[in-house]
C-alpha cells in the first residue's frame, strides 16, 4: 500500500494505491522478510501528515508505514539472521519486506503468539508500560482514569495499574466495550462516553478527584478529566484521537489553570524515548501474562486487499484491542 496523497479528515479510499511488483533479488548483507502479521494503530494518521512530529512523515509515494512481524525467508551474507527466524521491525503496509536487518529484533519466545509482539509486547504495549508507571508514576492507592479503556493502549494501562494497587476508572464506548472492561479486564468502574455525561460519571465514580489520567483521546473528555484532578495529580498525553481527522485545528482544554491550582503536571509521552528498556517491559509484561494478571484482545482481519476498510476501524470504534491484519 503506496501513500499516495495526504489526507483532510478521515482517510478515503484514494489516500493510497495498492500496488503489486516481483520482489528483488536481496543484496549482500540484506534479509527477506515474508510479513504474517501488519499492526495497525491510531499514530498511522499522523504519520500521514506533513508537519512536525516526533517522526518524519510518510513520503508520498513510499509504502504506508507500519509496526510487523514474519519470518526470514532469505538471508545473503548477514549472520546476524537465519532463514526460519521470526523477526518484529516496520516493514510496512506489504506482503515482503527488504532490510538490512537494522532495528529488527528477533522473536525467541515459545510462551507468547508472534503477532503479539505488534500488541502487548510491541509499541503499545510498551507506551502503557512506560507510560503509566514511567511517566504516571503510579503508586498504589492511586486513582487512575484511562479513556479508549477498551483500545489497545489503554486496556493494559488499566490493568498494570490495577496490578501495581490502584482503583481504576475506565472511560468506553459502547455498552459491550464497557462490559469489557469492567467484566473481563477487572476496572474498578467504566463510564460510557456515548451514553453517559462525563461530568456527572466523573463526580459519581471519582468523588474525590483523579491522580493520574492516562488521555488517548483527548477533546472534550481530557477537558472533563482535567476539572477532576487531585493535588499533585499527573496527566499522560499519549493520543488524541479523538481530533486527528479534524478539518480544522485541534480543540484544546480551556481549563488548563486546573493544573496550576492543583499544582499538578501534564506531560506528553513518546514510547520511543524508552526504547533502551524494552526488553525490561517485555519480560514484565510476559511474565504477567503466564502468571495470569494480564488479558489481551486482538481484533485480527486478513488480507492486504482489505487495508483500507480494516484501517477504517480504527476510528469508527468497530474493533476491541489491538487492530491487526492478517496476511
Amino acid at each position: 500500500m503506496i501513500l499516495a496523497n495526504r489526507p483532510v479528515g478521515i482517510p478515503e479510499k484514494n489516500t493510497w494505491n495498492y500496488k503489486e511488483e516481483l520482489i528483488p533479488e536481496i543484496q549482500d548483507g540484506q534479509i527477506l522478510i515474508k510479513h504474517q502479521y501488519i499492526s495497525l494503530d491510531p499514530a498511522m494518521r499522523g504519520w500521514m501528515n506533513n508537519s512536525k512530529s516526533y517522526i518524519p512523515p510518510v513520503e508520498i509515494g513510499t509504502v504506508m508505514r507500519a509496526g510487523t512481524v514474519g519470518e526470514v525467508i532469505n538471508v545473503k551474507n548477514n549472520t546476524n539472521f537465519k532463514v526460519g527466524d521470526f523477526v518484529s521491525g516496520w516493514g510496512g503496509v506489504q506482503e515482503y519486506s527488504i532490510s538490512d536487518g537494522k532495528n529488527y529484533h528477533i522473536i525467541n519466545d515459545k510462551n507468547n503468539p508472534i503477532h503479539r509482539y505488534l500488541g502487548a509486547l510491541g509499541m503499545p504495549g510498551m507506551t502503557a508500560y512506560f507510560g503509566i508507571i514511567k511517566e504516571g508514576k503510579i503508586k498504589s492507592g492511586d486513582i487512575v482514569l484511562v479513556s479508549a479503556a477498551a483500545g489497545a493502549v489503554g486496556s493494559l494501562v488499566g490493568q498494570i495499574a490495577k496490578i501495581k494497587g490502584c482503583r481504576v476508572i475506565g472511560i468506553a464506548g459502547g455498552n459491550e466495550k464497557c462490559k469489557y472492561v469492567k467484566n473481563e479486564l477487572g476496572f474498578d468502574e467504566v463510564i460510557d462516553y456515548k451514553n453517559d455525561n462525563i461530568y456527572s460519571a466523573l463526580k459519581k465514580y471519582c468523588p474525590d478527584g483523579i491522580d493520574v489520567y492516562f488521555d488517548n483521546v483527548g477533546g472534550e473528555i481530557l477537558e472533563a478529566a482535567l476539572a477532576k484532578l487531585r493535588m499533585n495529580s499527573r496527566v499522560v498525553i499519549c493520543g488524541a484521537i479523538s481530533q486527528y481527522n479534524n478539518k480544522s485545528k485541534m480543540k484544546g482544554p480551556s481549563n488548563y489553570l486546573s493544573l496550576l491550582v492543583n499544582r499538578a503536571t501534564m506531560k506528553g509521552m513518546v514510547v520511543f524515548d524508552y526504547k533502551n528498556d524494552y526488553p525490561i517491559a517485555i519480560k514484565q509484561i510476559s511474565e504477567w501474562f503466564q502468571q495470569g494478571k494480564l488479558k489481551s484482545n486482538e481484533s485480527i482481519f486478513n488480507g492486504i486487499d482489505n487495508f483500507y476498510e480494516i484501517f477504517l476501524k480504527l476510528f469508527n470504534g468497530n474493533k476491541r484491542g489491538k487492530l491487526i491484519l492478517k496476511i
